[in-house]
């Protein structure tokens, strides 16, 4: 369905913005940089909703310490958006307050993207929900500030992996050219967001890639991690991120993937490949994403999980 976003939002008081489960740059740059827009533009105040906790290297984000793990259940929105949100079961038990919404809008770039809400603002091509935003804000005239600028900066890049993934194109460096002639420090962003972790972080993806088991020829590798190696590092859901990404940099690799365990019985898998259609593959199990990096959760323990996976995998 068609939507006019500045109407909507203008007819709306009460407004909620949810991101997706253990949040990524995408999702929070997106969630903030609307928020920054809401309120410069509109001069109003939307709630913001994270269903996990807030990556310590994502906290220089403007606006983000605004943002709440919990709100009342109860309460009933005018409008609630989610951004980056593939599927709707990735705002967890905030879902309840989606459902109970007067109107919902879905902003995403996920192929896989179900086409959930009352209205749909999906572009598969676009390289992140952050560019999918900026297309929104420059057609409808909305200047972007300089907050909505090193928001919208930080979703582009880091779902781009710093501009040097395959979903980069001219538009995206066009559009993050933009961004910079609006206030986005290039160097700085940079810095907070690969440059700025804790110790225990780089020793914990290092024990994981230490650990990585190689099959079908060194064409396949992937890691596990169990509740009892984050215990060991104390280590938070983000301490997994990039780890898929640095196996798949193995010259040898053809498809990467991280296994961790949610329970004896759950087992969340994050897929990377240079060639494979991993969505295909997680869309087997109840995921989805992008052709060369998706993710799902498996209903069984991390041993079937993978035994699952590889049996999936054909090379």
């Amino acid at each position: 369905m068609s939507c006019n976003l500045n109407d909507i939002i203008k007819s709306s008081n009460k407004i909620l913005l949810l991101s997706h489960m253990n949040p990524d740059g995408d999702t929070l740059g997106s969630m903030c940089a609307l928020y920054s827009m809401i309120y410069n533009r509109f001069k109003k105040k939307a709630d913001m909703c994270v269903v996990s906790n807030v990556p310590y290297n994502y906290k220089f984000i403007p606006n983000i310490d605004l943002a709440q793990r919990y709100f009342d259940k109860s309460l009933v929105y005018d409008l609630v958006i989610t951004l980056d949100v593939a599927a709707i079961d990735r705002v967890m038990d905030s879902k309840i307050l989606f459902d109970k919404a007067k109107c919902t809008v879905n902003i995403d770039h996920h192929k896989t993207n179900p086409g959930f809400g009352d209205y749909q603002i999906i572009n598969p091509h676009a390289s992140s929900c952050g560019e999918v935003l900026f297309d929104i804000f420059k057609q409808e005239g909305w200047e972007i500030d300089k907050d909505s600028a090193v928001a919208l900066y930080t979703a582009i890049m880091t779902d781009t992996g710093n501009f040097r993934f395959e979903n980069t194109s001219s538009k995206t460096l066009r559009a993050a050219a933009d961004l910079v002639d609006f206030g986005a420090n290039p160097n700085y962003i940079y810095k907070m967001c690969y440059e700025t972790k804790t110790k225990n972080f780089v020793m914990f993806q290092n024990y994981c890639v230490n650990k990585a088991i190689f099959s079908e020829d060194n064409k396949v590798v992937y890691t596990t991690v169990y509740k009892k190696d984050l215990e060991k590092f104390s280590a938070g859901d983000d301490y997994t991120d990039g780890i898929a990404e640095t196996l798949r940099a193995i010259d040898s690799t053809e498809v990467s993937f991280v296994a961790k365990e949610v329970d004896t019985k759950l087992t969340k898998i994050s897929m990377r490949s240079k060639g494979l259609d991993v969505a295909e593959i997680c869309s087997k199990f109840g995921g989805g994403g992008h052709t060369f990096a998706a993710g799902c959760t498996i209903k069984a323990s991390v041993k079937d999980s993978i035994d699952k996976l590889l049996r999936e995998i054909k090379l």
